[in-house]
């Protein structure tokens, strides 16, 4: 019998021939020919080899968007492959605290569920062609590569498949850290590693607890946002989108941004910081749209400033000497983005709620503005901006939060001051938050809180002059126009001795 040692390098050999046979085939054999080669030889695999496989493609068929199954199979991977494999990426997570160990390309690693067991493999493909090219790890592939055995193929596909997926996502959520979008400018979209959105880490340390809010409105809020956070079947029941509006408005000051980074920490979700000016037409906004996840807040600060709605100005032109010397590329890239944007009311109507506003899920649509009256009502209607949040001057209960954050104080013998004073004058929670901030470190409680009366005092007195200054300037102005109003008056009555009646005046007229 022929030991097993003796076997290997003749089965290596065998090996290496019929490679180096169907490679010639396939190299000189026509392209007619080839096709029913391997047809057959396929099946003539499947004969043999009971183990099916399945390909999943880090970027779908739509350009440049990476498949979230692919992710979700990475992170459940990475649980796996730390403890098995030899060669490993590693990346920071959740503040560079800790490490995910990935496996690195072409890398194996097996897995088990329900007593079956499978194989997955990280496959990475270069390009066939050897032109040359600016940009060459754009054209590198990976996908993942999934065996196990036929017999298996039902559980494998069903229930293993919704396991890793669901698993992976899990812990993609728990590992990733809170971001910030910002979106790009069109003409970077498709540039290399050009992308829709960029992003920076978010690290916002507000809280609802830290915000200066009445404890009522505060637990209002939270409430609604968890509600909403469980809702998914509800939705559904209804028939809704699962999105919700919030429209936040009050005058400067008065913490709208530092709302939505609350409402970001509360519900682990990314921000998606919106720049509508940057935006061409309604066809981009859409594809913002579509390219922004679940689990997000979708913001667009200062609404009332936006479009036609918007504050964008029109770049001015320079001189035609200037033009004619500049290079034609960057004369024509220039005069694109002095072209004004092109979405329209419509197109954030659609945005916000048609349907293209159902392309995902889970997600949140957050407008301020410091002047609510300039907004049309179609855009702030119930059913585009569920919930209208109004963040005004600061209350007595809000001051107490800030007290609490600045000063650690729950009382003191002056809140009774300070509450009569904020009930006298208007303050907003920026201004009283600068008050209470000790601007050294030999600065007390004590001084701070009397330094913030001293302010209120000072506010409440500008507040009465520039009261009694609008009154008197309002009765100026009325002065003014009844004045105006009776010269105007007699100059349209004739003067009774400028008549004439047969060559005398109407006064000697009377007089005989």
């Amino acid at each position: 019998m022929m030991r097993m040692g003796e076997m290997g390098p003749q089965l290596g050999s065998v090996i290496a021939s019929v490679m180096f046979v169907c490679t010639i085939f396939r190299q000189y054999l026509p392209p007619q020919l080839r096709y029913y080669v391997d047809k057959y030889t396929h099946k003539l695999v499947k004969l043999f080899y009971p183990y099916i496989q399945i390909t999943f493609d880090e970027y779908t068929n739509e350009f440049r968007k990476r498949s979230e199954v692919y992710s979700a199979i990475e992170s459940y991977l990475s649980t796996k492959s730390s403890t098995i494999v030899r060669r490993l990426k590693a990346h920071d997570v959740k503040d560079s605290k800790s490490l995910v160990l990935a496996m690195d390309d072409n890398e194996e690693v097996t897995d088990e569920f329900q007593g079956i067991k499978v194989w997955w493999v990280l496959v990475k493909r270069e390009p066939r062609q050897t032109s040359f090219s600016f940009y060459p790890q754009s054209d590198e592939k990976k996908h993942y590569k999934l065996t196990f055995h036929r017999r298996h193929r039902d559980v494998v596909t069903g229930a293993y498949l919704a396991h890793v997926i669901k698993e992976g996502k899990a812990i993609t959520v728990g590992n990733r850290q809170r971001k910030l979008y910002v979106n790009n400018p069109s003409r970077n979209w498709y540039t290399y590693r050009g992308s829709t959105w960029s992003h920076v880490v978010f690290e916002h340390p507000a809280t609802f607890e830290t915000l200066a809010l009445h404890p009522k409105m505060k637990e209002e809020i939270v409430n609604d946002l968890i509600k909403f956070r469980k809702g998914k079947e509800y939705y559904a029941k209804i028939g809704k989108p699962w999105k919700r509006g919030y429209l936040l408005y009050g005058p400067p000051g008065t913490g709208k941004s530092t709302m939505i980074a609350a409402m970001s920490n509360l519900m682990d979700y990314d921000i998606y910081d919106l720049e509508l000016t940057t935006v061409k037409d309604n066809t981009e906004l859409r594809k913002l749209l579509i390219d922004t996840p679940s689990k997000s807040i979708i913001v667009i600060e200062d609404i009332d400033c936006s479009l036609d709605l918007t504050g964008q100005r029109k770049k001015k032109e320079k001189d035609e000497e200037d033009n004619e010397e500049k290079d034609p590329v960057k004369k024509k890239m220039e005069k694109e983005e002095s072209q004004p944007s092109k979405v329209t009311l419509s197109g954030l109507l659609n945005f916000i709620d048609g349907i293209w506003s159902a392309c995902g899920g889970e997600r949140l649509i957050v407008f301020t503005t410091n002047y609510v009256d300039k907004l049309d009502p179609a855009l702030i209607r119930r059913g585009r901006m569920d919930k209208h949040i109004e963040l005004s001057y600061c209350c007595y209960e809000a001051f107490k939060v800030l007290a609490k954050n600045y000063l650690d104080l729950e009382s003191h013998e002056l809140f009774e001051t300070i509450e009569r004073l904020l009930g006298e004058t208007n303050m907003i929670p920026a201004d009283v938050a600068e008050n209470l901030m000790p601007n050294s470190v030999t600065e007390d409680a004590d001084s701070c809180l009397k330094k913030f009366i001293e302010a209120l005092d000072s506010a409440k007195e500008e507040a009465r002059m520039k009261a009694e200054e609008e009154e008197a300037s309002k009765k100026a102005e009325e002065e003014a126009k009844l004045k105006a109003e009776k010269e105007e008056k007699e100059k349209q009555e004739p003067a009774k001795d400028e008549v004439k009646c047969n060559g005398t005046s109407a006064k000697e007229e009377d007089a005989k």
